[in-house]
Order: C-alpha cells, then sequence, then structure tokens
C-alpha cells in the first residue's frame, strides 16, 4: 500500500502510537476514492439498535441484508464501513479484506429511558473479524457520561496495544441540554474535545449550529470574536479544538434530508476543514443507484470538484 506524504503528515500527528495502530489508520486513509487525500466518507449502520428495524431500513428493505451495505460502501469507493457487532459478522468472511471495517463497540436503544450505552462488541472481536478500528460512543452531558468514559478508556487501551485504531462518537446529550443545545457551536467543541482528550484518533461529532449555549461561553465567544457565522467557520473552530487540527475529525449526516441540503451542508464542511462525512441513514435509506450517485457527489465535493 502506498501512502502519499498527506496521509504520513497526519500519521505524525499520533505520536504515541505503534506502527499497527497506524497501519490500520492508513488503511482507512488510502482506501476508496478520497484515498490518500486525507479526506474520508464512512458508511455506519448502527441505526438498526438506536432506532429500531422498521424506522432504520424499511424506506429501502434491501437494507435489511448486512451484505448490502458492505456492497454499497464498496461500490462507492467509501473510505470505511461502521457497524455493531452482528452486522459486521453477517458478512466478515464474503467481504475480507474488501474494505476497512470499524466495529461499534456499544449502543443504545430507543426502547431504554437512560442516555446510556450497553457494551456490544470487544476488541477480541474486532480482530478476529479483521477490523482495522473499534468505535465507541460517549454522551458528554448524560448522568453516565463519567462511566462512558471509563469504559472508552479501557477499550482504547486494550485497542491500541492490540494495534487497532479508536473511533469516537462524541453525541452530546442529557438532562441539562435541550435539543438546541445538542447542537451548539460551543457544546460541539466542547464534544469533539473531550474525545480528543480521551484518545480517540478519530472523532465523530455533528455539524454545529450557530447557536452558543452555555453562558459561561458566551462571554469567551464575544470577547475573543470568535466567527461562528456560517457552518465553514464553526467547523473551522471544532476541528481547532482537536489540538488545532492534529486529531480526525469526520461529520455525521443525521436525519434524512434533501439532496442539496446535504451537498450544502457537505461543502460548509469541506471549507472549513473537516476530514469529511460518516453518513448512514441518508445513504442506506435511498435506492441503491440513488445513493451510488448522492455518494459519488459527496465524493467530488471532497476533491473540490463540484
Amino acid at each position: 500500500m502506498r501512502i502519499t506524504q498527506r496521509v504520513k503528515r497526519i500519521l505524525d500527528h499520533y505520536e504515541s502510537d505503534n506502527p499497527g495502530t497506524k497501519a490500520n489508520l492508513a488503511r482507512i486513509l488510502m482506501e476508496g476514492k478520497l484515498g490518500g487525500t486525507g479526506r474520508l466518507v464512512i458508511l455506519p449502520v448502527d441505526q438498526g439498535f438506536e432506532h429500531g428495524p422498521a424506522r432504520s431500513f424499511a424506506p429501502n428493505p434491501a437494507a435489511y441484508d448486512p451484505h448490502y451495505h458492505f456492497q454499497l460502501a464498496i461500490e462507492a469507493g467509501l473510505s470505511a464501513y461502521a457497524a455493531p457487532l452482528g452486522m459486521i459478522e453477517a458478512g466478515a468472511a464474503t467481504y475480507a479484506g474488501a474494505i476497512p471495517t470499524i466495529l461499534k463497540g456499544n449502543a443504545s436503544n430507543s426502547l431504554a429511558p437512560a442516555k446510556d450505552q450497553a457494551g456490544t462488541g470487544s476488541v477480541s472481536d474486532a480482530l478476529r473479524l479483521g477490523c482495522s478500528a473499534i468505535g465507541f460512543t460517549i454522551y458528554p452531558g448524560s448522568e453516565y457520561a463519567f462511566e462512558q468514559m471509563e469504559e472508552l478508556r479501557e477499550l482504547a487501551d486494550e485497542a491500541k496495544a492490540a494495534g487497532l485504531a479508536v473511533v469516537v462518537w462524541s453525541y452530546p446529550r442529557g438532562p441539562n441540554l435541550d435539543k438546541v443545545a445538542e447542537t451548539a457551536v460551543d457544546i460541539c467543541a466542547y464534544a469533539c474535545h473531550m474525545a480528543a482528550l480521551m484518545g480517540a484518533h478519530i472523532i465523530k461529532v455533528k455539524p454545529p449550529t450557530e447557536h452558543v449555549s452555555l453562558e459561561a461561553a458566551k462571554k469567551v465567544y464575544e470577547a475573543q470574536k470568535i466567527d461562528i457565522t456560517t457552518l465553514a467557520k464553526r467547523v473551522e473552530h471544532v476541528i481547532q479544538t482537536a489540538f488545532a487540527g492534529k486529531r480526525i475529525v469526520v461529520f455525521s449526516g443525521g436525519e434524512a434530508k434533501s439532496l442539496d441540503g446535504l451537498y450544502e451542508e457537505v461543502r460548509g464542511l469541506r471549507d472549513g476543514g473537516a476530514n469529511g462525512s460518516i453518513i448512514g441513514r441518508n445513504t442506506f435509506q435511498r435506492p441503491k443507484a440513488d445513493a451510488l450517485a448522492m455518494l459519488n457527489k459527496i465524493i467530488e465535493i471532497y476533491q473540490g470538484k463540484a
């Protein structure tokens, strides 16, 4: 596998990691149509756990089949495919080595009242299945946030020792955060920084809005004249919190939206210096041909062609 200078510079930022972990990061960064550019588009399919099967897959019934998602990610030329244990097990042999995989190591579900996650996959599972990384969700602001951080610390230590990369979904949620606060620029930036401090190699956060939630933060944003007037500027600020851009940060696609809205958002992410997008429902809830066309356009945007 040839490593581009751009990817080598990114790997150099991970100064404490062993060759195995860097090799797995390189696998993801060098894969697909964006390989070698420092940009990523990842397909995550954990929504069956999070939202339920019908809400996730009924709009496109082919997506009930785990093989469908492997095929979609491969045909689209994506950087990696992330999913819970059972989904990856269901295609592990057929698609071994065809695309880097990320095992989602914990999960929640919409039947549970608590803002918490259960462990659903292990480092040994990830190694057995040939994954490049293990993923983990934390909910900064949740009553269970400290327990989740401790669980992540243990999992990340084990994963790094085994040569796996660590991907952290950092989604602010909890009793003191309403829906507006969950995507406020100061809260998204805080969540991103927490994931970096926890040792994440790749950080997943939501695109930030112009809202500033914390009163103490508002004073700083105003005093320091931090520009948050456009999505690109807000993304630039979030990237800054990831050790001045020395950690890989990708942004979620969120709820299903129009193509024009999605493309406009991706342009803002690109212009703000995001490493890429991790897009689930907006991808697999569309017919395959439509999803492939959409992903190709997103890749072209990150390539600066659209």
